[in-house]
């Protein structure tokens, strides 16, 4: 991949990203509530750990690790977003956590020293992540010996509902200056498990089922869908918004249940 097809990747993601962190904080966050607290379960820290949570939007991750690990401990988190990291920044300010450290950077290069982490924590965020294989190198890297990485990423749209709801709407939008990033991207994560291997963490793949509810097909469309197609004609949003209810509201419009096949990502570096 070219450093301008990477550059240009980079772009689409932060404005993406700092478009929809309104919604994200109010909407997104709560609802993946749950799936953090898988990862962080699957983690198992300790009390004094230093971790490293990647992607950390509006910093749901950061709010159950650091009491965790307590004041002897520290997380740092990194986003490439500048708005998910401000909401993030007044919700820690708002729990009193100090044991944090809020940057902006993003997964392929980590600023921080060799071998500084405990834990590196990823969830829903690989998905994201334009260079695979640079960001296994740089969890690696930042990684002690013994050194544990949790990750999650969405299943493909058969077993998971809100990614095969993105790709019906996905699917009126321009496609994203670099492919093979977003929801499902990571359905089959064979790849990058080899890739973390090749990087010196041996890592084993579960699969949960996590579920979130809306009231209605609007609500939902605004949440995971509005930002994808804002920049259609307003004709193409109706084409999309009618496809995407016909085939995820069959019945009309009402409460629904999304039924979400999460993949957790669990690996460690030897030592």
């Amino acid at each position: 991949m070219s450093d301008d097809s990477q550059q240009s990747g980079l772009v689409w993601q932060v404005t993406t990203w700092n478009r929809m962190a309104d919604l994200y904080a109010s909407e997104n966050a709560p609802r993946m509530a749950p799936i953090a607290s898988r990862v962080i379960a699957h983690a198992g820290l300790s009390v004094g750990e230093q971790v490293l949570d990647v992607g950390t939007g509006t910093g749901i991750i950061i709010e159950l690790a650091a009491p965790i690990v307590g004041p002897g401990g520290h997380v740092t988190g990194i986003d490439i977003s500048p708005e998910m990291l401000s909401y993030a920044r007044k919700q820690l300010a708002d729990q009193g956590l100090t044991n944090v450290t809020l940057r902006e950077g993003g997964a392929e290069a980590i600023r921080a020293d060799d071998e500084s982490f405990d834990v590196v924590l990823a969830s829903l965020s690989f998905m994201f992540v334009v260079d695979r294989a640079a960001a296994a190198r740089e969890v690696a890297r930042v990684l002690r010996p013994g050194g544990r990485l949790v990750g999650s990423v969405w299943a493909g749209p058969e077993q998971c509902d809100l990614v095969r709801f993105q790709q019906i709407a996905g699917g009126f939008a321009a496609a994203p200056p670099v492919p093979r990033v977003g929801p499902g991207s990571l359905a089959d994560p064979t790849q990058f498990v080899h890739q973390l291997a090749d990087a010196g963490i041996q890592a084993r793949v579960e699969t949960e089922i996590l579920g979130f509810d809306f009231d209605g097909f609007y609500l939902a469309w605004d949440v995971f869908a509005g930002v994808t197609t804002a920049n259609l004609s307003l004709e193409l949003q109706s084409e999309a918004r009618e496809a995407a209810f016909s085939s995820m509201w069959p019945d009309g419009d009402g409460p629904r249940h999304f039924r979400n096949a999460t993949q957790f990502i669990i690996g460690r570096k030897p030592g």
